[in-house]
């Protein structure tokens, strides 16, 4: 009974043994380890280099263009940086600048993230205070890779706000990149925006919010006769509307556009002549229609845009064949369809000033209108607008309206890192108009207001262009490099099979070997018959009877 027993539990505490035998090993065995990251995005390129045939070639680029640019208290304001003392050394920034209409373009073969390859953005708008700049809304964004053999559009229409009014804009943009070209596609990054009008600026806000009878006028002068404008300087006398929400048609504003303004930035490669290899190429354009000065006005200018300015920078990856090419805007300023002044490269600044009239000037032409004198016209109530002649004595100089294009900058410079190759960048601006407080309006204002007036009051600049390229010695490489083939020969002196080098490893084997010769020896012991051998008994002998 006993030994049956015995042959009963034979099989489960194999069975146990069995498992408490196995935990540690096969617990090693599957260690859990740290897995492989992922794109979110099942469709983006991961962030580590890709195996198989790598581009050849090396571009770096960009171009970008901004409609308008509104810059308050420019070069006021101390750059915040996060070392000691060091912000001293840079260029101070405005108090605010407002973008409108930015689009941009950009090549980048180096970039760390494979997604950052090629770019292409459109921004309804942008806004810095103090340099701090906060993500915009409604921007327009593709990237490669993946490449994209579409583009995408949308449209965005401007919240209101005292400062500006921008009517619809929109956008488009397309980014491309080859995984085994690279930048040898048709053209790399491409961005568009437009804008379909835009008034700017009803007030200057920078200027001191005081009425005309708290100016301390020379003794003698007074205002003109007539001229009783219930604005105070922040409406320029009253040339401007004043506070409030900017009209969409540009009345009462400072610069109006009707017409429809579009801006145009393109990275892509060109042909270097003689050479099959290539040159990196940045572009930018933009397309201008009239534009407005204070509108509703009796003195009101209209700008036309003769000549539309285009920027490209191009980069052959050496310094004497690279080069900048720039078609400088012109733009004739009109009154009433007569030419008064033309800005170009031979003339690329006007200043217009702005005054107040005295009495003097009253006593010339009779009452005037409650508006002040720019660029020497002046409006009266019986002639209408007249011409000035000297303005010397009889006008109170407030500010000045200084209109320049062009402005082109540019630099290059040789690289080594990250590639051996040439850099060439270039900049420039369609048409930059300032407001310029003067010495006489110093004079006449309180002594603790004047010392804290700005060298500008404001800045409003349209068509800002950016152009960069940046290429390798003798150019761009188009190609991908051979996959490697895979050995089939085993390097010399190569084992053949990995050695165990752990003691965990080294039991698995053993472990399943007894684990079978002991499950071998249970099914044998159950397996076989009992045969127990019988006890031999010996008869008694029979008693003989006597």
């Amino acid at each position: 009974m006993r030994r049956r027993l015995h042959r009963a539990l034979a099989l489960p505490v194999t069975a146990a043994l069995l498992v408490l035998s196995g935990t540690p090993a096969m617990a090693d065995s599957t260690i859990p380890t740290t897995p492989t990251p992922q794109p979110a995005d099942p469709n983006q390129a991961p962030v580590a280099a890709p195996t198989g045939p790598q581009p050849l070639g090396h571009a770096v680029a960009d171009a970008a263009a901004s409609l308008g640019v509104l810059r308050l208290l420019p070069n006021a304001v101390d750059t915040s940086t996060i070392l000691p003392g060091y912000g001293q050394q840079l260029p101070k920034q405005s108090a605010l600048e407002a973008g409108m209409g930015l689009s941009s373009a950009q090549a980048n073969s180096e970039s760390y993230l494979s997604y950052e390859r090629a770019i292409a953005q459109s921004s309804p708008f942008g806004l810095a205070v103090a340099g701090n700049a906060p993500q915009a809304p409604g921007s327009l964004v593709q990237t490669a890779l993946p490449d994209n053999p579409n583009g995408l559009s949308g449209g965005f229409n401007a919240p209101q706000n005292p400062l500006l009014n921008v009517g619809l804009l929109n956008g488009q943009v397309h980014a491309r990149w080859s995984p085994t070209q690279g930048p040898c596609v048709d053209t790399i990054a491409d961005a568009s925006t437009s804008i379909a009008s835009l008034s700017l600026l009803n007030v200057i806000p920078s200027m001191p919010n005081l009425p005309m009878t708290g100016l301390n006028l020379p003794q003698g002068d007074k205002l003109a006769q007539g001229f009783d404008p219930q604005q105070g300087l922040q409406a320029l006398g009253g040339l401007l509307s004043g506070g409030g929400q900017t009209s969409a048609n540009g009345t009462g504003s400072l610069l109006s556009l009707p017409n429809t303004l579009s801006s145009h930035s393109v990275v892509k490669l060109v042909d270097i002549p003689g050479s099959a290899k290539k040159a990196v190429q940045s572009v930018s354009t933009l397309q201008a229609a009239d534009i407005q000065l204070l509108k509703g006005t009796p003195l009101e200018l209209e700008l036309k845009v003769v000549s539309q300015p285009t920027l490209t920078v191009t980069s052959t990856g050496d310094k004497n064949t690279s080069k900048v090419d720039y078609t400088a805007p012109v733009i004739q300023i009109l009154r009433q369809g007569q030419v008064l002044y033309t800005l170009d490269a031979a003339n690329p600044t006007k200043d217009i000033p702005i005054g107040l009239p005295l009495s003097g000037l009253s006593d010339a032409f009779g009452p005037l209108q409650s508006l002040p004198v720019v660029g020497g016209l002046v409006s009266t109530a019986t002639k209408g607008l007249q011409p000035v002649g000297d303005t010397t004595g009889k006008v109170l100089d407030l500010g000045v309206l200084r209109l320049s294009i062009a402005e082109l900058n540019q630099k290059g410079q040789d690289l080594t890192d990250p590639f051996a190759g040439y850099q060439l960048g270039a900049s420039a601006r369609m048409l930059d108009l300032q407001v310029l407080p003067t010495q006489a309006l110093k004079n006449v204002l309180p002594a603790d207001v004047a010392g804290k007036l700005p060298s500008s009051l404001a800045q409003l600049s349209l068509g800002e262009q950016i152009g960069r390229a940046y290429a390798p010695k003798g150019g761009v490489v188009c190609g991908s490099t051979a996959p490697a083939a895979p050995a089939n020969n085993p390097a010399p002196g190569a084992p053949k099979q990995l050695a165990y080098t752990s003691g965990a490893y080294s039991a698995v084997p053993m472990f399943w070997t007894g684990t079978a010769m002991l499950l071998l020896g249970v099914v044998l012991v159950a397996a076989l018959p009992n045969r127990r051998r019988s006890a031999v008994v010996k008869p008694s002998p029979t008693p003989r009877s006597k």
